[in-house]
C-alpha cells in the first residue's frame, strides 16, 4: 500500500456513513455513496492524474465523462468488494495489521515506524487509530480478495510462440480507397427520402427544453482579490515566513532500481537484492557508465531510457528513505543499496543547486496573495452565509447580492438540462435548481449551490424555451445532406464490391493501387483495425491475393497482399518477456471478469455523476 493509498484510508467508506442525507450519486449493495465522497474521489484522482502528468495536466480532464464514470466505479467497486470479502469469511491478524501499518513510509522516521508520527498524522486527519486501523484491515481484505484473480495467471511456452509469431509476420499490401466523396454528385434525394428519413429520426432532431440564465459566483478566489494588504503587513509576514519563499535545496540524481513491491515474495526480494549488489560494484568500478548499466538494468519505466536521470527535486517529493540518502550524499557518490517500498536503489547524485534567500521585493506579490489566501480562507464561511441568505430572502433579484459582495453579473448561453456550459454550469444540483418549476415560471433565484470546494453559484432565468419538434422545412437542408452521404456510401461500397468480384475473377487490371507497405499485427502502420484484420485474414496459398472492407470513412477499401514475410525464430529472453506480458493481459482479464460478475449480485443504481 504505502502513501499512495492514505487518501482511500483517510476518506474511506465509513466516513460517509453516518451522512444519510439525499444527496447520494450512487447506491451499491443497500449503501449510499455520497456526493460528498465523490467529491473527496473526485479530488484525490485530480492530484494523481496532477503528479502522474506534470505540466501536461489541466484540470478540465475532470469534466470529461469517462474519468467521473471510473472515479465512480471505483467506489462502487469498494462497497461491492467489501461486502464481498465479508461473505468469503476472510479475516485479516493483528499481526498482519501491525506490520503493514509501521510499513507505511509516511508513518515512519529515519526508515522506522514512529508512534508519535502516526498519532499526529491522523489527529490531523480527525482521525482516531481505531477507525484508521478498521479502514487498512478492510483494505487487506479488499487485496486478499483479488490477489488470487493476479497471481495465477498461466500461459503455455507454445501458445505464447505462436502468438508472438503471429503477431510478428509481415505482410506486404497495397490499397485503395473507394470514397462516398466521388459518389456525392451523382445522388439528389427526392422529397419522398427526406421526409421518410424525418418521421423515422424524430429523436434525433428534437430540440431540448432549454433556458438563459445570469448567475453570480461567490469563490474563495474573488475573495481573496478584495482583501486589502498593507505594505506593512506584507514586510512582516514575509519575515515570519521567509524559508517558505525563494528557492530551497535542489538536488539532481539518477538511479538504478531493481523492482520489488510490498507484495513480492521473500526469494523475489532476495534476487533483487543480489542483483542490485552485482550491480553496484559494476557502478562503482566504472562511474562513468553509470547511465549505461542504468538504461540496460534499472526497471523504472520512467528514468530507464535517460540514464535513471530523475531531474532535480526538492525535499518531500520523494520517499523518505531515498531522499534521506539523497540529501547526504555529495556531487559523483554513488550509495549503498537503498530500500524502499518500490525495491532496491543504487543512487548517483549528480548536482546540487543550493538554496537562495530572495529580497521581499522579488516576492511581493506572492507573499501579499498568500495574505490574502489566508484572509480570505478565513472569512469565507461567514461570507458564504450571508450570500446564501440574501439569495433566498431576496429571491425576485441577484442585484442585491451583486452590490453586497462586489460580484459580477454573468449570463450564459442556451443551456439544458443535461448539456451546461462549463466551468459551472455543468453541476447537476445547479442544473436542477435552475429546471426547477419556481426557478422557470416565477423567475425566483436558485438556492446557492456549491459546484466546487470554496465556491457557490446562484443563478436566475432570463428566459425559457420549451422542447420541440422543428419542422421538415426547417430540417430540409440537413437531412438531405445525411441523406445523400448514406446514398453515396452506398454506391461506393457496391462498386467496391464489384471491383473486388472482378479481381478475384482475375478480370481487373487498371486499378491503380497505392504504394506497398509492410504491416504488422504488432505495427499497424496507422492501419485501421479492420483493414489490418482482413489483410491478415485473406488466403495467401497464392499472391496476389484480394481483399476488401468497408472502411470507417464509409467508404470501401480494396486491399491487396502481395508478399508474406515470416519473422526470424525468437531467442529465449524475447519469448519470455512475450509470455509475461500474456500473462499479465490474462490475470487482468480473469479479475476484470471476477468484478463483473461481483457487479452481477448486487443491486447498483446510479443518478448522476455530473
Amino acid at each position: 500500500m504505502g502513501l499512495a493509498v492514505l487518501p482511500f484510508l483517510f476518506w474511506g467508506l465509513e466516513s460517509y456513513q453516518s451522512n444519510e442525507g439525499e444527496d447520494f450519486i450512487a447506491m451499491a449493495a443497500g449503501e449510499k455513496i455520497q456526493r460528498q465522497e465523490f467529491d473527496q474521489a473526485m479530488r484525490n484522482q485530480q492530484e494523481s492524474m496532477r503528479a502522474t502528468m506534470g505540466e501536461n495536466f489541466n484540470d478540465t480532464m475532470l469534466d470529461r465523462p469517462e474519468v467521473r464514470t471510473a472515479v465512480l466505479e471505483g467506489l462502487i467497486q469498494q462497497r461491492l468488494l467489501k461486502h464481498e470479502a465479508s461473505s468469503a469469511g476472510l479475516a485479516v491478524l493483528d499481526p498482519q495489521l501491525v506490520e503493514m501499518i509501521q510499513n507505511i513510509s509516511a508513518f515512519q522516521e529515519d526508515g522506522k515506524f514512529s508512534k508519535q508520527r502516526y498519532e499526529e498524522l491522523l489527529r490531523g486527519q480527525g482521525m482516531t487509530p481505531r477507525t484508521f486501523e478498521a479502514r487498512v484491515r478492510q483494505e487487506l481484505m479488499r487485496q486478499q480478495l483479488i490477489a488470487p484473480y493476479g497471481e495465477n495467471g498461466f500461459v503455455s511456452d507454445t501458445v505464447a510462440e505462436k502468438l508472438l509469431r503471429l503477431s510478428e509476420e509481415q505482410r506486404e499490401i497495397s490499397l485503395v480507397q473507394i470514397l462516398p466523396a466521388e459518389f456525392l454528385g451523382r445522388v439528389k434525394p427526392d422529397d419522398a427520402a427526406i421526409k421518410a428519413y424525418y418521421d423515422s429520426h424524430q429523436a434525433e432532431f428534437q430540440l431540448p427544453e432549454q433556458v438563459q440564465v445570469e448567475y453570480v459566483v461567490l469563490s474563495l478566489e474573488k475573495l481573496a482579490e478584495q482583501s486589502p494588504v498593507s505594505t506593512e503587513e506584507a514586510m512582516k509576514y514575509f519575515d515570519e515566513h521567509r524559508s517558505e519563499f525563494g528557492q530551497t535545496e535542489e538536488r539532481r540524481a539518477s538511479h538504478i532500481l531493481l523492482s520489488a513491491p510490498a507484495s513480492a515474495s521473500d526469494a523475489e526480494r532476495q534476487s533483487a537484492r543480489a542483483k542490485a549488489e552485482q550491480l553496484l560494484i559494476q557502478a562503482r568500478k566504472a562511474p562513468q557508465n553509470f547511465a549505461e548499466l542504468a538504461k540496460q538494468n534499472s526497471q523504472d519505466p520512467g528514468s530507464a531510457a535517460n540514464g535513471g536521470d530523475l531531474g532535480y527535486f526538492g525535499r518531500n517529493m520523494m520517499v523518505k528513505a531515498f531522499e534521506d540518502v539523497v540529501f547526504q550524499m555529495k556531487p559523483d557518490d554513488i550509495s549503498n543499496i537503498v530500500e524502499t517500498d518500490f525495491g532496491f536503489h543504487i543512487i548517483k547524485l549528480t548536482a546540487i543547486k543550493g538554496a537562495k534567500a530572495v529580497d521581499f521585493n522579488e516576492v511581493k506579490g506572492q507573499v501579499e496573495q498568500q495574505i490574502k489566501n489566508e484572509k480570505a480562507g478565513k472569512l469565507f464561511g461567514e461570507v458564504a452565509d450571508g450570500f446564501s441568505n440574501l439569495v433566498y430572502e431576496q429571491s425576485d433579484s441577484l442585484q442585491p447580492a451583486v452590490e453586497k459582495f462586489n460580484l459580477p453579473v454573468q449570463r450564459s448561453d442556451w443551456i439544458g438540462r443535461d448539456s451546461g456550459q462549463p466551468p459551472y454550469l455543468t453541476n447537476a444540483r445547479l442544473l436542477q435548481a435552475i429546471f426547477a418549476e419556481d426557478a422557470l415560471k416565477n423567475k425566483r433565484n436558485t438556492e446557492a449551490v456549491e459546484v466546487a470546494p470554496n465556491t457557490l453559484v446562484a443563478a436566475r432565468v432570463l428566459d425559457h424555451r420549451p422542447a420541440r419538434m422543428p419542422s421538415i422545412a426547417e430540417l430540409k437542408d440537413k437531412i438531405s445532406a445525411v441523406v445523400a452521404q448514406q446514398e453515396a456510401r452506398a454506391l461506393a461500397t457496391k462498386e467496391g464490391k464489384e471491383k473486388l468480384a472482378q479481381l478475384h475473377a482475375g478480370k481487373r487490371t487498371d486499378i491503380t493501387w497505392s504504394a506497398a507497405q509492410r504491416v504488422s499485427r504488432k505495427d499497424p502502420q496507422g492501419l485501421d483495425n479492420d483493414t489490418l484484420r482482413a489483410a491478415f485474414k485473406t488466403d495467401t496459398a497464392a499472391l496476389p491475393s484480394y481483399t476488401g472492407v468497408e472502411n470507417p470513412k464509409g467508404g470501401f477499401t480494396l486491399i491487396r497482399v502481395s508478399r508474406v514475410v515470416q519473422p526470424e525464430v525468437p531467442d529465449v529472453a524475447t519469448r519470455r518477456a512475450f509470455a509475461k506480458q500474456l500473462q499479465q493481459l490474462l490475470t487482468q482479464e480473469e479479475l476484470t471478469s471476477y468484478l463483473a460478475g461481483v457487479r452481477t449480485r448486487y443491486d447498483v443504481s446510479v443518478r448522476s455523476v455530473n
